[in-house]
């Protein structure tokens, strides 16, 4: 199958995406160019047989760029600006998976998960439902694997795809059968401007549904309730999803209802705590039912869930001391989710500081026994838990932190120890990732 054949397609940046993607597009037919601003990644393609050629220079139909590099604000890159002076769109890696899969014949259904946060537990959350139902499928986009590394699936499969403001401002074609949008805080304003633009830029998950579609959206907050107001003329049908009061599909306590009755406990679920997962949880079993999933298997599913790395995954007790691992916690807003989910811990905070801090923090202050802060910013967060009178230590590095959070919380403080940053992790790591694995191997030295 080469449905790119005589298409020039160049690839701006060569990391777990862009890599991928001009694999399967050089497999696919396509005249594939590709450039990165790094000499190890350079190397890599090559290594591949992708052809090297400075994407600022080249000629070319179409441009995939990286989610990570801009194509407008804070400054367009090189290749966005070549892009424009060709009249080539620039598109996602998931818009050409949406091409190939049409183009291979395949009726495959496609489901896209939005939100500022909630997105990658969403995602692989309705691909184990679906998986539990036995209706195969693939996931990938923003969580991983990359779009165009997913298979081809027949026509009863389905495409579970994690969309990022960054994806959705660059489809051009793609629609999703059913989308969710699960929240919206402030978040990537440097690269959209202002709130206004990267709300329109979430809003692409639900455009060209028809009335066969679904929409859902979340209605645990302000801004997306407010959003709800632009689908009123929607084509698909809206379905709204909680995790603390009566919507179409809701949570009241841990029990999953909607308009039929139950459909779980969500007490089964070890790896859904908390309101943030509820809300979730009612969002993925309202797309699986629809896509297909029988009702009475949802339960099983989410009780199954195994959850996902760096998401309030419990890496290990010592001494009667849980210690939960939240370093995708980048933003405050992330944060609240973990805190809410807790009567009282020890937390470890800190990195680089999103605008506003841990301001937005201070109705949880008081499930906060201790705070043991990290990072660049260490002193921006203190200022605020001193004014609020949280006790907290300046302790610098991860190393430092949970040895001393683990002696407080046997000292009586809390039996739990939650790193739930706040912060991004560039400071000190290379990513969530590596903090979070760096805190569950510190936590597997402890001494019980």
């Amino acid at each position: 199958m080469t449905p790119f054949s005589g298409q020039r397609i160049a690839v701006m940046g060569l990391g777990r995406n862009g890599l991928a993607a001009a694999r399967a597009l050089r497999d696919l037919g396509a005249e594939v160019t590709a450039w990165d601003d790094g000499a190890a990644q350079r190397a890599a393609a090559e290594r591949e047989g992708i052809t090297l050629r400075n994407t600022a220079t080249a000629r070319f139909d179409a441009l995939v760029l990286s989610p990570g590099i801009p194509h407008t604000l804070p400054a367009p890159h090189p290749a966005a600006m070549r892009a424009r002076e060709l009249h080539a769109p620039i598109l996602s890696d998931a818009e050409f998976l949406f091409r190939a899969v049409r183009a291979a014949g395949s009726r495959a259904r496609f489901a896209g998960v939005t939100g500022t946060n909630g997105k990658s537990t969403t995602t692989a959350l309705l691909a184990h439902l679906l998986s539990k139902a036995g209706i195969a499928n693939a996931a990938g986009g923003n969580l991983g694997p990359a779009a165009l590394s997913l298979p081809v699936l027949g026509d009863d499969g389905v495409y579970v795809l994690e969309m990022s403001s960054y994806m959705l401002e660059r489809i051009a074609g793609l629609a999703f059968d059913a989308a969710v949008m699960l929240n919206l805080s402030a978040d990537h304003l440097d690269r959209h401007g202002d709130m206004a633009a990267y709300v329109a830029a979430k809003r692409a998950v639900f455009a060209r549904q028809d009335a066969r579609d679904l929409a859902v959206l979340g209605d645990d907050d302000d801004a997306t309730r407010a959003f709800a107001d632009t689908l009123r003329s929607h084509p698909a049908p809206v379905l709204r999803v909680s995790g603390d009061h009566p919507a179409d599909v809701w949570a009241e306590g841990r029990i999953l209802c909607d308009g039929d009755g139950i459909l779980a406990d969500l007490a089964a679920a070890p790896a859904l705590p908390g309101s943030h997962n509820a809300q979730n949880a009612a969002a993925a079993g309202a797309m699986a039912c629809f896509l297909g999933a029988d009702r009475a298997l949802l339960a099983d599913g989410f009780a199954t869930y195994p959850g996902l790395p760096h998401r309030q995954q419990q890496v290990g007790t010592v001494s009667g001391i849980t210690f939960v691992n939240d370093s995708k916690a980048t933003n405050a807003d992330s944060t609240a989710r973990a805190l809410a989910s807790y009567p009282r811990v020890v937390w470890i905070a800190g990195g680089i500081a999103k605008e506003g801090g841990i301001a937005a923090l201070a109705p949880f202050f008081p499930r906060v026994a201790q705070v043991f802060l990290i990072g660049r910013d260490a002193e921006i967060l203190a200022a605020t838990l001193k004014a609020h009178g949280v006790r907290h230590d300046i302790v610098g590095t991860l190393e430092q932190a949970v040895p001393a959070a683990y002696a407080a919380a046997r000292a009586g403080a809390a039996d739990t120890v939650l790193l739930s940053p706040a912060c991004a992790s560039f400071d000190q790591f290379t990513g969530y990732d590596a903090r979070g694995d760096a805190f569950g191997a510190l936590v597997r030295g402890l001494p019980s």
